[in-house]
């Protein structure tokens, strides 16, 4: 995939995402990025918070994602009425006017990646959607999309993202599993040219239980021998309390976590921000920073930009 456009998505209008963006676009990697980048999102926001983090670049307007140029900061303006009252609340027609003109170019341009800033979900989805993964598969009419937590160094991928605890087991089954570890399987070979060497975890303590129905006889083991038998790279149940040491971390690619916080723990305690949440199974690539709007520090200039850092040097790595 020759990749021409990265979209940005602001989104959320009380986020620390066009702070950390801004990082991006001071730095030297901004110049030596050979990509066009276009911002979606309104302009006198992008405008007011520049002058607040001394962006001192030229802002390109533009209509269309045919006007936009190489080395300079494109944005295609979103209208917010209430631009001057950034501390009320409900911004939903915004982020989905947003999302309508993102997708749209998606649509009609195949050489373009979708990085989206954070969201308010409880505010956003209102409990229509476990996340934005299942909103953006839901508008995309996408059957498979799969959560994958990237680093270059270790990426983890929970077969359920945000689900309620109660509600996991019933979800862990061996259909489900080898679905997933499939598609992360092409990812890996498609974008990134290799083949991926995947662990996957237990779902109860130790990968034991004195209940009559074990998850991990009955569901996960099953779906790991499938796998094998298909050539997939994969190995399994591990019990979770004593993966994540360096030993293992320097032995496999990925991990398919059974819940949300069974890997992405682990992965931002080790790895903090350097990390980005890609959706794959939608008909492009879509990539959002691994954090989420973070009010506390909206306007303090104090955030750590490594997310977004990680997500251009994705886009600079794959095929």
């Amino acid at each position: 995939m020759n990749i021409e456009n990265i979209l940005i998505t602001t989104t959320e209008p009380k986020s620390i995402f066009l702070e950390i963006l801004f990082k991006y676009f001071k730095s030297k990697k901004f110049y030596k990025n050979k990509k066009k980048i276009i911002l979606i999102g309104n302009l006198s926001l992008i405008i007011k918070q520049a002058i607040q983090f001394k962006l001192k670049k030229k802002l390109n307007l533009i209509s269309d994602i045919t006007e936009a140029k190489k080395k300079v900061i494109n944005v295609i303006n979103i209208k917010l009425d209430n631009t001057n009252k950034i501390f009320s609340r409900d911004f939903s027609k915004y982020i989905s006017n947003s999302f309508d003109r993102s997708l749209a170019i998606l649509k009609k341009n195949k050489k373009t990646v979708l990085i989206n800033g954070p969201i308010n979900k409880k505010e956003y989805l209102k409990k229509k959607h476990l996340g934005i993964t299942e909103y953006l598969a839901h508008r995309t009419n996408s059957k498979s999309s799969v959560m994958l937590i990237y680093n270059k160094k270790i990426s983890v991928s929970p077969l359920t993202t945000h689900l309620p605890i109660r509600r996991v087991a019933g979800n862990v089954t061996k259909i489900k599993i080898i679905k997933n570890v499939k598609i992360i399987n092409n990812f890996y070979i498609k974008y990134l040219n290799s083949k991926p060497k995947i662990a996957v975890l237990g779902l109860n303590p130790h990968c034991e239980t004195t209940d009559k129905i074990s998850e991990e006889k009955k569901e996960i083991i099953p779906a790991i021998n499938n796998l094998k038998k298909n050539g997939i790279s994969v190995n399994g149940p591990f019990s979770t309390d004593t993966f994540f040491i360096k030993k293992n971390i320097d032995k496999y690619d990925v991990v398919i976590g059974m819940y949300h916080d069974q890997v992405l723990t682990p992965l931002k305690t080790i790895f903090n921000f350097n990390a980005i949440n890609i959706t794959i199974g939608l008909p492009f690539i879509r990539v959002s920073p691994d954090h989420g709007p973070n009010l506390e520090m909206y306007g303090k200039n104090q955030s750590d930009p490594a997310s977004i850092f990680c997500a251009m040097e994705f886009f600079n790595k794959i095929k």
